[in-house]
Formats: structure tokens, C-alpha cells, sequence
């Protein structure tokens, strides 16, 4: 029998939908906007640079360690009370963080508010699989577009805004997308019950109580990899590689979401507004890439290519704000944001490198998990770099290091076709 024509991306969608945005938007617009007004936020209390480095560890920190409890929490609340609990913290958190009074409110605020947002990395998935079960590539375009948008978009105006109305307005003004977030979810509660109450009126009168909503809403939970598959991971090349390709991409986000606009003030010799639209111009470098790289290796097979630019792309970046910071700045940030590719390549690897969905549920919870680890470590370490040595070199060095990492990963990635292939060689046993 023929599959049925995709349904309207709106009728009966519409909250999904707008719920989706907004979360989707919220998610990064709180990593991005805090960094690029830092220098008018020390203007009303000191921020200890292992302070900024425990922010900038925050987001790696609370991504990998909601990403492993919230499947728990969805199969206890549910997909849609989850996302209004992390949109209700998140709120709260946002406006706790623009209150703060010192360096540590300021931390607390901002753990708390990351880990709503782990907590809201791991929801929209499954969100997008049960409301859009017949365009999840559409909606997975545009939640991954507006990943991007919402990473360059603040801090091209907090600057500005932190000027004009101080930067408590600035750093605060994003929890309105969090608050509204909460609206459409808490009225798809509200619709949802409805219908569920209809049918059951509708069963105990005899009728079949298969509603319209039905085909939207049928219960998805969210996958929760299986110990046993685990834990022969740790034994397979692949999964490491994919972790360090995973690790390079995340490590590269979050340690410029910390520092790149301190690192280009006092190293480039940039004004903070110009920082800020730079770091503006290293998120945005992420959406070109979410659209070429699933290309180049989904069409043109071409995933070696991928991990040589972004190699080559990062180290030349590196060398270019170490050695001349002043000559090519725009070009050398631009540099810097090119491995950021390297993450849509992984989400593409980890499906086309594993055979089972145990095995791709399994290896997608070993390489982020592995990968925020990794890349939690290196926003402090530019801190206790920073601190040891006086300057930028050794910690922008320690980036340059990390990207040469992805000449095994990618060499493994290449040469390996599956997991379960993987360890079906190694063990002699059946996956």
C-alpha cells in the first residue's frame, strides 16, 4: 500500500510548530550573548578569568550530563511538559543571570540555565519525530538553521543594546523567547488532553476513537542506548573517532563563545562592538556548512575532503591570530569557524556508519557524551593558560593542537564501515 501524501505542514501543526521555533532559538541564543559584554559587565563587579572559564565550561557540562538523564525524566513527564519545564527554568535562569550581583551569582545563574537547555537539546528531536513524522527532514533543516541563527544574531546587538539600555537589558532580553516558548507547548497540552478525552468518550460510546490528531500524536519516546551496546563501544576505533571528531567541533563553539571577543580585543586591538560582530560572523559560519557538509557526504561520498578543510582551515586560523591577529582578523575568524562542519558531519557518520538503530542510538550517546566531555575541558583551560602565561598564544596553541587530532579520526572514519562491521571483525562474533 502507498505511503500517504505528507500532511499540511500547519493544519493541525501550527503550536508544534511555533513551539519547535522558539525553543530551537532559545536553545542557542543563551550561549551566544553573554560573552561579547563582558567588559560592561565588569564595569559593575570583577569576573575572575576561572570564573569565565567555568562558564564557558557550562554549556559541554550540562549538554552531556542532561543528555544521559533526560530520556529518564521524558518516559516519567512526557516530551511536551519537559520542554515547558526546561522553558520555564530557562526563563527564570535568563532573568537570575541579568540580576546577578557577583561573578558567582552570575556562574550559578548560568549552570542553571544550561542545563534547561541540555535538557531542551535532547526533546526537540523527538518533538520533530512525533508531530512531523512525514517532514522530519524539513523541520530538522529548520531547527539546525535556526541553531545557527541563533548563534550569530546576539552578539550582533548585544553591544549595541548593552550601550543603550545597560547590559543587564542585553543579557536578559533573550528570556523572552523562552517565555514565549512555553505558550504554544502548555496550549498543545491543552489540545492533546482534549482529544484524548473525545476518543475516550467516543470508545465508551461504541465509536472509534481515532481522531485526526492521531496521526501527529502518536506517543514517541525518546531512544535510550542499551548498556550491552555501550558497552562494546570503548572498543571500537570508530566510536573514538567519532567522539573526537565530535569533540574538535564542540571544543571550537565553546571556547570561542567564551573568549573569542576578549582574545580579539586584546590581541586584535578590536572595540568591543567589533568583537561582537566578529564573534556574530564565527556563529554564522555554521549554517553554510549545515547545509554543504550533509551534501558532500550523503551525495558525493566525500567525507575525507571534510576533515582536510576543516584541518586546514582551523590550524591556518590559529596561525593567523597567533603570529598576525592584526593583519587578516576577519579572515582569520572566519578560519576559526570552519570546523564547525565537522559537527553535521557526525550526525550524518553516525547514521551511515552503524547497520542497527541500536547501534546508531548507541554510538550517537557514546560520541556527544565522549565529545561535550572533551570539549568542556577547554574554555577553563584557556582560563588557566590565560592566567599562567599572561597571554592568548598557549591557549589559542592548545586549539591547533586539537585539530590535528582529526587526522586519525578522520583517517578511521574513511576506512571503516560500520560499528557492528567493526566489531564483527575484531570479536568474531554476531553483532
Amino acid at each position: 500500500m502507498p505511503d500517504p501524501r505528507p500532511l499540511s505542514l500547519w493544519r493541525g501543526r501550527l503550536l508544534a510548530c511555533t513551539g519547535i521555533v522558539l525553543v530551537a532559538f532559545s536553545l542557542r541564543s543563551a550561549v551566544a550573548s553573554l560573552s561579547p559584554i563582558l567588559a560592561e559587565i565588569e564595569a559593575d563587579f570583577a569576573v575572575p578569568s576561572w570564573i569565565l572559564g567555568l562558564i564557558g565550561a557550562a554549556p559541554p557540562v550540562c549538554f552531556a550530563v542532561f543528555g544521559i538523564v533526560t530520556p529518564a525524566l521524558e518516559r516519567r513527564f512526557g516530551l511536551e511538559r519537559l520542554a515547558v519545564a526546561a522553558m520555564v527554568v530557562a526563563t527564570g535562569a535568563m532573568v537570575a543571570r541579568a540580576l546577578a550581583s557577583d561573578a558567582l551569582a552570575l556562574l550559578l545563574g548560568t549552570a542553571v540555565l544550561f542545563a534547561a537547555i541540555g535538557v531542551g537539546n535532547v526533546v526537540l528531536p523527538p518533538l520533530i519525530k512525533k508531530y512531523f513524522p512525514d517532514r522530519v527532514g524539513t523541520m530538522t533543516g529548520l531547527y539546525s538553521s535556526l541553531l545557527a541563527v541563533a548563534a550569530f544574531v546576539p552578539p550582533l546587538v548585544a553591544v549595541p543594546v548593552a550601550d543603550a539600555a545597560g547590559w543587564r537589558f542585553s543579557l536578559g532580553m533573550w528570556a523572552v523567547f523562552a517565555l514565549a516558548a512555553i505558550v504554544p507547548w502548555v496550549a498543545q497540552l491543552v489540545v492533546d488532553a482534549r482529544e484524548r478525552a473525545a476518543g475516550r468518550a467516543a470508545a465508551a460510546r461504541g465509536l472509534d476513537g481515532n481522531g485526526a490528531g492521531d496521526a501527529v500524536g502518536a506517543d514517541v519516546e525518546i531512544d535510550e542506548p542499551t548498556p550491552r551496546v555501550l558497552g562494546r563501544l570503548p572498543r571500537i576505533p570508530l566510536a573514538w573517532a567519532l567522539a573526537v571528531t565530535f569533540a574538535i567541533s564542540s571544543a571550537i563553539v565553546y571556547a570561542c563563545f567564551a573568549w573569542l571577543p576578549v582574545v580579539l580585543v586584546e590581541m586584535a586591538g578590536v572595540s568591543h562592538a567589533a568583537a561582537g560582530a566578529l564573534l556574530s560572523l564565527f556563529g554564522a559560519m555554521g549554517l553554510p556548512w549545515s547545509i554543504l557538509v550533509p551534501m558532500a557526504v550523503t551525495r558525493w561520498n566525500r567525507v575525507g575532503v571534510v576533515y582536510v578543510v576543516a584541518l586546514v582551515a582551523g590550524v591556518a586560523g590559529v596561525l593567523g591570530m597567533v603570529l598576525a591577529p592584526t593583519a587578516a582578523t576577519v579572515l582569520w575568524v572566519v578560519l576559526l569557524g570552519t570546523p564547525q562542519g565537522l559537527f553535521p558531519a557526525v550526525l550524518v557518520m553516525i547514521q551511515r556508519r552503524s547497520r542497527t538503530h541500536e547501534g546508531a542510538v548507541a554510538l550517537s550517546s557514546f560520541s556527544q557524551s565522549i565529545g561535550y566531555a572533551i570539549a568542556a575541558i577547554f574554555p577553563l583551560a584557556f582560563a588557566v593558560l590565560h592566567e599562567t602565561t599572561g597571554g592568548w598564544q598557549a591557549p589559542l596553541v592548545l586549539l591547533g593542537v586539537l585539530f590535528l587530532f582529526a587526522i586519525p579520526a578522520g583517517y578511521v572514519v574513511t576506512h571503516t564501515r560500520t560499528i557492528e562491521e567493526e566489531w564483527e571483525k575484531r570479536t568474531g562474533r554476531t553483532w
